[in-house]
């Protein structure tokens, strides 16, 4: 059967949907603490683990579900963030780029 240029046009749309639309779906992967930006800001996915000596600044209270720049829905375990694009931060993380939201 021989197909015309609109069927093939069609076809080609519709395959290159579904095909994209799994990675779409697909959930960012957390950030490891040694990835080397998370390392430069100092991230660590508990905040109670932070080096005190190290960052003097940093407060307990302080988490990335507080952070302006997080934006994973309330209550959730994890979410994006503005400085690591393409992962996911835990909401109990905090890094040096925190910055309380208003």
């Amino acid at each position: 059967m021989k197909t015309s240029r609109r069927q093939f046009m069609i076809l080609s749309a519709s395959t290159l949907a579904v095909a994209t639309a799994g990675t779409t779906l697909a959930a960012d992967p957390m950030l490891a603490e040694t990835d080397p930006q998370a390392v430069g800001l100092g991230y660590k996915a508990d905040t109670s683990k932070v080096d005190a000596a190290k960052y003097p600044k940093h407060k307990v209270a302080q988490k990335c579900s507080g952070c302006a720049l997080y934006k994973g829905a309330a209550g959730s375990a994890a979410g994006g963030c503005q400085i690591f694009a393409g992962k996911q931060v835990s909401s109990n993380g905090w890094c040096g780029a925190f910055a309380a939201k208003a």
